[in-house]
């Protein structure tokens, strides 16, 4: 992120092509680091760990169809929250609202519908991940993982699976309770 905030000052060409995508900039930079940010995203969403990968490939994505814009501090915290509210509602079955993901990511609901309406058109709304390229994906996260920086992607799978294998014990127990009743 240091580096992109460097190429963005000393470029002026990289300034020129900001326009659209300047929407994920905060007004005021969060306090909160980006691993405190994701843990909050996962507490509250319960959003399994596809949607973490498929959101890693959005992301590629984004910086690829728009190479003039660079990560930083400033826009970082809106297009995680967007990034994986859009793979949570390409992914999973049920989702939350957009509502409910502005509260999370600490948005106003019209600043979210906002980033999900311009990502979108951004992206020219190719969404689809092939089983190949996410395949790709999760083995790159994996060998992030077996050189050392990624405990905290393998402590929040671990996480993401015991909430999930919760998830289907209390819908086992919900089925059982409704036929009893």
């Amino acid at each position: 992120m240091a580096r992109n905030e460097r190429i963005a000052k000393n470029s002026p060409r990289g300034l020129s092509r900001y326009l659209r995508t300047g929407v994920f900039d905060c007004h005021e930079t969060p306090d909160m680091t980006i691993q405190s940010y994701l843990e909050r995203i996962f507490r509250y969403t319960r959003a399994g760990p596809s949607v973490y990968v498929v959101a890693y490939v959005y992301i590629d994505r984004f910086c690829q169809i728009n190479p003039g814009f660079r990560i930083s501090a400033s826009n970082v915290h809106g297009l995680l929250i967007t990034t994986i509210m859009v793979a949570s509602k390409y992914v999973e079955d049920m989702n939350y609202r957009n509502s409910y993901y502005a509260r999370v990511g600490g948005l106003t609901t019209n600043e979210m519908n906002e980033l999900e309406v311009e990502f979108l058109f951004l992206m020219g709304f190719k969404l689809h991940v092939n089983v190949s390229v996410f395949e790709s994906y999760c083995s790159h996260l994996e060998r992030e993982v077996s050189i050392g920086g990624g405990y905290h992607i393998e402590k929040t799978l671990r996480c993401a699976e015991e909430i999930k294998s919760r998830q289907i014990v209390e819908r086992r127990y919900n089925r059982i309770a409704r036929v009893t009743l």
